[in-house]
């Protein structure tokens, strides 16, 4: 395989931070293709009861997997710094300590999953006509669950060195693979969700098996045998301390859009199916901001570790330029075009009119994200994750509990509850804009000479 590493110690920052940035976005526009695919074919080859089951999974599954998702984070930020810092026996301890976390988080995962799924569903007072197929959904999504953990964990070791390709050519096929065994198994074989299910089951397994083996093909610090697999309690540590706040915080998130959901289910079938739709779309774009933030933690890890001061500060000012500007681009398509996008996946008016409320109210502002996601990305990169991750959670997500609790039972309605996103995007991004300013020139003193 040709060499596609990107040198982040050297040279002009721009254009490598954009090379770097598009392949990561469009490998986790891929990955989210999984889900749209499902959507799209239950809702257009089966009915929008079975899209709705589809959907009502969407916050669980990010429940349960954020926490893992979360240290492959700090895997991604240790094995980038300590590249950084030109250390290739602290490279190999981090990059098998990452290999060890992937399969024992697949391993949890799995067991985790299967046993709270369908009691987290009847909890949330998931609807009846709708929570058989949503259990078998779940169910199915996650005995493919360690093979989801071991491609993730395996791309953040290819990410560190700064390679985003070899994932996105991973994923490309595996897109494919989805997309073709979806089809078949609703159209072919009537599997409805069932099929759907098998069909995320079996490309995850396709991009766990391709990635693990090109990373024991890999040469040097970076090869990865299932006999030197091992947990190094330093790197362990210092990958734990960043990527368990970034997890926690994400988990946290996503349990206050569990609340969120139970609110949805309100509303009906209808609700569901169209607020899951819009939704994906909402993942689409925030893939792009996300692309900037691992860019971020990447680029800050290893220019930090090298004790390059000023191009850590360059690389917080693009990074927060072009991914504000690239989400910003990708919300105002779906405003402008949301409801002929929508009716591409169903054709229920009802669906239809859900999906394009929670557009106009919540996915056009959600470029303001970019206050703290960018911020939170470089103090990560710098080894500083508990205070963003903190913060994120008391202003996504207490903010949102607060808005359920306090004020939607006053001012009720299916717009009012998406508002809870622009509110809490506003307030997370003023706290944790004002504690960068303040960590980072903290950092950059102590590399001072």
């Amino acid at each position: 395989m040709a060499k596609v590493e990107t040198d982040m110690l050297h040279g002009p920052l721009l254009g490598k931070i954009v090379m770097f940035a598009l392949p990561y976005a469009a490998t986790g526009i891929l990955q989210q293709l999984f889900n749209s695919v499902n959507v799209f074919v239950v809702g257009r080859f089966d009915s929008s009861h079975a899209m709705a089951a589809v959907g009502a999974t969407t916050f669980l599954i990010n429940l349960i997997i954020n926490l893992f998702l979360g240290v492959s984070v700090g895997a991604n930020a240790v094995i980038a710094n300590n590249i950084g810092r030109r250390d290739p026996q602290a490279v190999h301890r981090a990059v098998s300590t990452t290999a060890a976390l992937s399969l024992i988080g697949g391993a949890i995962l799995l067991v985790v999953g299967l046993l709270v799924a369908t009691p987290l569903l009847r909890l949330l007072g998931t609807p009846a006509d709708v929570i058989h197929d949503s259990a078998l959904y779940l169910n199915i999504c996650f005995l493919g669950a360690p093979f989801f953990m071991v491609y993730n964990f395996g791309a953040a070791i290819f990410r560190s060195k700064g390679d985003t390709r070899t994932p996105l050519y991973i994923l490309a096929v595996a897109g494919v693979i989805n997309v073709v065994v979806s089809m078949v198994t609703v159209i072919v074989f009537h599997m409805s969700v069932a099929g759907v299910a098998c069909a995320y089951f079996v490309s995850n397994m396709f991009s766990a098996v391709v990635i693990t083996t090109l990373l024991w093909r890999e040469k040097g610090e970076f090869r990865v045998r299932l006999r030197q697999i091992r947990i190094y309690r330093k790197e362990l540590g210092d990958i734990l301390s960043i990527g368990l706040p970034a997890g926690l915080q994400a988990t946290v998130f996503s349990f206050s859009n569990v609340f969120v959901q139970s609110s949805i289910n309100k509303f009906g079938y209808a609700a569901i199916a169209g607020a899951s739709l819009s939704i994906t779309f909402d993942t689409y774009c925030y893939y792009v901001l996300t692309a900037f933030c691992a860019t971020a933690i990447t680029f800050t890890g290893q220019n930090y570790g090298a004790g390059q001061v000023d191009r850590c500060r360059r690389i917080f000012r693009l990074c927060f330029l072009l991914g504000g500007a690239s989400i910003f681009t990708a919300n105002m398509v779906f405003v402008l075009f949301g409801p002929p996008i929508a009716s591409v996946f169903t054709t229920d008016p009802q669906v239809v009119h859900y999906c394009t409320s929670r557009i106009y109210v919540a996915l056009a502002f959600q470029w303001i994200a970019t206050s703290y996601e960018i911020p939170a990305a470089c103090m990560r990169g710098l080894g500083k994750s508990l205070a963003p991750a903190l913060l994120t959670i008391f202003g996504t997500c207490f903010i949102r509990l607060g808005w359920i609790f306090l004020v939607l039972p006053h001012w009720y309605g299916y717009e009012h509850l998406m508002l809870c996103y622009p509110i809490s995007w506003v307030i997370t991004g003023v706290l944790v804009s004002s504690v960068y300013v303040a960590a980072s020139r903290k950092a950059y003193r102590l590399l001072a000479p």
